[in-house]
């Protein structure tokens, strides 16, 4: 008999050490390493077993015959999108996100919908009647969808040895447990050990796994962080509960961009995809107000219209605030820092609250002229025409900056209706006017573009 073992680990980064230390010298976090029973037994694991199967030796990268296998498309034209163009066999993807965010739900929505594909839906979670029950509540049954209630990897390898299915689905990976390992589930080596075992069956039968993993408080992928080097692709799924719209990010792709994201809409329904994010961006009102400005932003590689709404009042305790919510209020100050000393409006002693409809959060600098426009069209109690959109930088000393991906965002504006898009000047070099119906008025200076609004 095997002689029991404990190890210390990281509960942060999964580092291993033989005693326990009160700081882990990897990661620097404070009081995170836990004591675990670490037992290797003598008998060989069904995947091994499988792995052993293969004759492995050196070979020359000239000598090794390679198949354009093509990509698999699934039914969820966002979710190829993210992967970039479709499912790799052979690939694993970790998909995380919070509690309650519907990570579980877009999954069986892909395994319900892949009708040509037979598809292994494991839970660790659920039993089969909660799974029919969402399966009735989604309105599609698929006969080539299979569910597995089982935490064992090495039962859930017989089954998918006897199966062999296309697809497969882990909920989630915390829940799993492998018989290598004595510790409990989800903890740091058997969320290891788990997807190790996942991650060679898929690289051996050459079929695509998803694992659905938990995060932290702090929004990290709960488990070691080695887990997310063995995965060859990381998907975020994010959202507020508030609202009800769902992004899909993708942090690592070996097999396609990162900066692509997938759009959905919550309902009683399910996911429904967004082909067109700007009809739940934008608002939807009957007579034109104040303080509102059309933003043409990119997000990833992906142009959207957002609103961005600005109220500008006397202070009334003396200091003023600054308020944002969906924008960095640091950035907020450098704007009305740059309005106030270099195009001479007093905001000094007013409040500026600044919101982004829709509850989405912004990064890309190309919102801060619309940014500027809404705070100058709040303060002077002005609204600005509803078929007027904004894409620029701002720069400390008021010039208005080029930004990139110009041609998708005045196209995207185009698309969607309105008539003029205010730019940088310098944006216009190189640029065919006449491919694009709507007017584009170019600008130098926040003073012209007052101008131009507000006479």
């Amino acid at each position: 008999m095997a002689k029991t073992k404990t190890a210390f680990f990281c509960q942060n980064c999964g580092a291993q050490s033989p005693k326990w230390l009160g700081r882990c010298n990897v990661c620097g976090e404070w009081n995170t390493f836990v004591e675990e029973v670490v037992q290797r037994e003598a008998k060989t694991g069904t995947v091994q077993t499988l792995f052993n199967r293969r004759p492995i030796h050196p070979i020359k990268i000239s000598d090794i015959s390679y198949n354009h296998e093509a990509r698999i498309i699934i039914s969820d034209q966002e979710l190829n999108r993210v992967l970039g163009g479709g499912l790799v066999p052979g690939s694993v993807t970790l998909i995380g996100g919070e509690p309650g965010i519907g990570k579980s739900t877009l999954m069986l929505q892909v395994a319900l919908r892949c009708k040509n594909l037979k598809v292994m839906y494991i839970s660790g979670e659920e039993s089969e009647q909660q799974i029919r029950m969402r399966a009735e509540r989604l309105g599609a049954l698929n006969e080539n969808c299979f569910i597995l209630t089982e935490t064992n990897t090495q039962a859930i390898v017989q089954h998918l040895e006897k199966l062999n299915p296309d697809i497969i689905i882990a909920d989630s990976i915390q829940t799993l447990q492998t018989d290598l390992i004595e510790s409990s589930a989800g903890s740091v080596s058997q969320i290891r050990e788990c997807a190790a075992e996942m991650q060679k069956y898929s690289k051996i039968t050459n079929t695509p796994v998803f694992l659905i993993g938990h995060i932290t408080k702090d929004g990290s992928l709960a488990g070691p962080k080695i887990l997310e080097h063995m995965v060859d692709t990381v998907l975020q799924f994010e959202g507020d509960r508030n609202y009800g719209y769902r992004i899909l990010r993708s942090l690592k792709n070996r097999f396609g961009s990162t900066s692509e994201l997938g759009i959905y809409e919550m309902n009683d329904t399910g996911l429904r995809e967004v082909s067109n994010p700007s009809e739940i961006l934008l608002s939807h009102r009957d007579e034109q107000v104040s303080g509102t400005a059309i933003a043409a932003m990119m997000e990833g590689q992906r142009p959207m219209l957002i609103e961005t709404q600005a109220l500008v009042s006397s202070a009334v305790y003396g200091t003023p605030q600054r308020s944002t919510t969906g924008f960095e209020v640091r950035r907020l100050n450098m704007l009305l820092a740059v309005l106030e000393k270099r195009s001479g409006f007093r905001l000094a002693n007013k409040d500026v609250f600044l919101n982004i409809a829709g509850g989405i959060r912004v990064e890309d600098p190309a919102i801060d002229l619309a940014v500027v426009t809404a705070v100058l069209s709040s303060n002077q109690d002005s609204p600005v025409g509803s078929k007027n959109c904004f894409a620029a930088e701002i720069g400390l000393s008021g010039e208005i900056r080029p930004i990139n991906h110009i041609e998708q965002r005045i196209s995207e504006a185009d698309k969607l209706g309105f008539e003029a898009i205010f730019l940088s000047k310098y944006n216009t070099k190189g640029l065919d006017l006449k491919r694009f119906s709507i007017r584009i008025i170019p600008v130098g200076k926040i003073e012209e573009v007052y101008q131009k609004l507000f006479g």
